[in-house]
């Protein structure tokens, strides 16, 4: 398998009147915040000082691009190795994605490549499917597009335009997480150093250097670009011009996220429900609301259009949220009326409306649709929480992968090992508390109790930022499925590296630190915001520069034998249109190296190949030779490439093995020590990936071997001469 080896030799206005130290703060930061660009001051040092602020984000994103392209380079020294071992690097469905960039790059004409896409009968054997439709590849064809239209032919290689391309995108990370700290606090230190953060912390926020292709690395830039308009849009006295054209950059973004990650609607879910907190609650207008709504829904429904109306869209969580929210808020306009204890109730009662409705409305929209193309998402989440069964093969794949399990303590003690986690957390629980006061104070009814107030503070309502709320909310709810699926972290902790330093360069913390120790002056705040924000900054250098040098001259290379023997064995010894089966991961490589026909693929958005996917997989269950030799006869198959890492596997625990999974799937006992569930049975046959290889006469005459290496081995599919009895199109499980 793939391995790497040593190489040889070598803040801002309110909205209404804020808090009495905000009103009456002034300094540097304040002087020349963006919001002084906005509202119409040109003056010279707000131009210096703006500028300054832009060329600094610049700078980190572009140090952090080279960074991670650096760290990919001496990973693997991909400008020394062959082609087929750079497009083995392209790890898993990684691969599959590229080769349709590859494909398009090859196609004899743009118009041909893209005809190939729509009509692909490449990718999954005895079909065709419209890729467009399918799945998120839209960029891959754009950049293959921009890459023949441009003249870089000459100076580089297709490769390294995909790969530059996305790590281009890491800058554009950058830059959005730091203008979204700069919104925030007032001040480009607050980017400075929430772009030190992210790159410092980069095991936690990006996977990018070593996973180039995923979709998640084409689209959380955008997401954080979207972020950053929402922020811009929710801050106070904004011209008309200047909504409309943060309306718009949010609707381009929010397509251009959706349209390069299929798990785009749980993430619009979870925004969603923000706004929705944040309308109850009195934090946003009714037009702020509806805006925001309607931007996903064009967004979503601009994407429909562009995959070729794909029913997964229409058949989100999002969109049936959105609608339920929309008609019951039309429908219950007395809603913000009535005594704490009246809105509370309110609350609680539009809340059930509005998730009961959308139930409905989803339900009855995938049944329309025929809708199942996500249901093993469900199945996972139901299985995760112990709501479903535990048996499921498809949750069950995604229940034993790591990646899918709860967040690993030892992700906050990195994080706190930069300094990272120590101003985020007091900045949360101090902004949680500052909104619930906010939130009580909005769902009180107006009057006496207001007046009171009002007299108390000198005139002075204390108010809540909607922007700095938003960010709270995205940061909170993100975090929560950062916990809950280890995955997710790489949307929270960006965000993370914001929120932290809103807190270090913000008023907020420092406010109500002063206040406590009763030295609370403009000039003692002014000095700290920009000394504890310094001297951080110098620390982490200090600590970390020395470290990031000695990773940088860390020089390996891409070693992975067998595999490329594999490959170049298929490329050679084998016919154009020869189908192969075998493991998604696997299958995506041969895709990409070879060009050859596929049983099956990673992108698992399809009911069809996830049972499909299962029926291959019982080349490692414990199942005759007729009923494998069936299953791949029906699904297409020539070739099978069986893979010792799988058969035998030992990185996961009992249980959670793939040989497990098929196991209990089919009702079987499963291998090894340990505790069996009472209604398993003993299998009537051993296992086939390893009887196979005892050339024994049943397997012999089905199956032929063609190729062996330590790793892997290739078996062609014989004519049968007769027939062992009926046999579906694609013969089920049988127990």
């Amino acid at each position: 398998m793939t391995s790497l080896r040593q190489r040889k030799g070598s803040r801002g206005k309110e909205a209404t009147p804020a808090v009495e130290v905000q009103a009456h703060e002034s300094n540097c930061c304040t002087h020349h915040h963006p919001d002084k660009i906005l509202q119409g001051d040109w003056s010279w040092g707000a131009i210096i000082w703006t500028s300054i602020g832009w060329s600094v984000s610049v700078g980190l994103g572009l140090l952090c691009s080279i960074y991670v392209a650096t760290l990919h380079e001496n990973d693997l020294w991909f400008s020394n190795i062959k082609e087929v071992e750079r497009e083995i690097s392209f790890r898993t469905e990684c691969g599959l994605y590229y080769s349709y960039y590859k494909q398009m790059l090859q196609a004899p004409s743009i118009q041909e490549g893209l005809s190939e896409l729509i009509h692909d009968n490449l990718t999954e054997s005895k079909r065709t499917i419209n890729l467009l439709q399918r799945m998120n590849i839209y960029q891959e064809v754009f950049l293959s597009v921009l890459y023949r239209l441009l003249p870089l032919q000459a100076y580089l290689e297709p490769v390294y335009f995909y790969i530059y391309t996305v790590f281009s995108l890491q800058a554009v990370y950058v830059i959005a997480l730091y203008l979204t700290a700069w919104l925030l606090a007032g001040s480009w230190l607050a980017g400075l150093l929430t772009g030190v953060w992210y790159i410092l912390n980069r095991v936690d926020t990006t996977r990018v250097e070593f996973t180039i292709s995923l979709r998640e690395n084409w689209s959380l830039p955008f997401f954080a670009l979207q972020v950053t308009a929402v922020t811009c849009y929710l801050r106070p006295q904004l011209s008309a011009l200047q909504q409309k054209v943060m309306v718009w950059l949010m609707y381009v973004t929010t397509c251009c996220f959706c349209l390069t990650w299929q798990f785009n609607q749980f993430i619009l879910l979870v925004q969603a429900l923000i706004v929705y907190i944040l309308d109850i609650v009195d934090l946003l207008t009714t037009t702020q609301v509806t805006t925001l709504y309607l931007v996903q829904v064009s967004g979503l429904l601009s994407v429909w259009l562009l995959q070729f109306c794909n029913s997964m869209v229409l058949g989100s969580l999002v969109l049936s949220f959105i609608v339920a929210a929309l008609f019951i808020r039309h429908c219950q306009p007395a809603l913000k009326t009535g005594g704490l204890l009246v809105r509370l109730a309110k609350v609680l009662l539009h809340s059930i409306l509005v998730l009961l409705l959308a139930f409905i409305v989803n339900s009855l929209t995938k049944k329309a649709l025929q809708l199942r193309s996500d249901e093993h998402i469900f199945k996972f989440i139901k299985s995760k929480f112990a709501l479903g069964p535990t048996r499921d093969f498809d949750a069950s794949l995604y229940l034993c992968e790591e990646a899918f399990g709860l967040l690993p303590l030892d992700t906050l003690e990195r994080l706190a090992g930069t300094l990272l986690l120590y101003p985020y957390v007091p900045t949360v629980l101090l902004l949680s508390g500052m909104l619930a006061v906010a939130v009580l104070h909005n769902l009180r009814p107006k009057g006496g109790w207001e007046e009171e107030k009002r007299a108390a503070a000198g005139g002075q309502v204390e108010a809540f930022r909607p922007d700095v709320a938003y960010n709270l909310l995205h940061s909170v709810l993100y975090g929560l499925l950062a916990f809950s699926t280890m995955r997710m972290k790489y949307i929270w902790t960006g965000h993370m590296c914001a929120v932290a330093a809103y807190g270090v360069c913000g008023t907020d913390l420092w406010t109500l630190l002063l206040k406590a120790l009763r030295c609370n002056t403009k000039v003692l705040l002014r000095f700290i915001r920009y000394a504890v924000p310094v001297l951080m900054i110098g620390w982490l250098y200090y600590k970390f520069w020395p470290k990031l040098m000695e990773e940088l001259s860390e020089l390996r290379e891409f070693y992975d034998p067998d595999t490329v023997e594999l490959m170049t064995w298929i490329s050679t010894k084998t016919p154009k249109q020869a189908v192969f089966a075998g493991s998604m991961q696997l299958l995506a490589g041969i895709k990409l190296c070879t060009g050859r026909v596929l049983t099956n693929h990673p992108h698992y958005e399809d009911k069809d190949l996830r049972e499909r996917t299962r029926q291959v997989y019982q080349v490692y269950a414990r199942r005759s030779p007729e009923e494998v030799y069936d299953i791949l006869k029906a699904v297409g198959a020539d070739y099978v490439v069986l893979e010792n890492s799988i058969c035998y596997e030992r990185r996961h625990r009992r249980g959670c093995r793939l040989r497990d999974l098929l196991d209990l799937a089919n009702g079987h006992i499963m291998d090894g020590p340990g505790e069996n569930e009472p209604d398993l049975v003993p299998a009537s046959h051993p296992r086939f990936c390893e009887a196979i290889k005892t050339d024994a006469e049943a397997y012999t005459r089905l199956f032929t071997r063609t190729f062996q290496n330590k790793t892997f081995y290739v078996y062609k599919l014989k004519k049968k001469r007769k027939k062992s009895g009926k046999a579906s199109s694609e013969p089920g499980v049988k127990q």
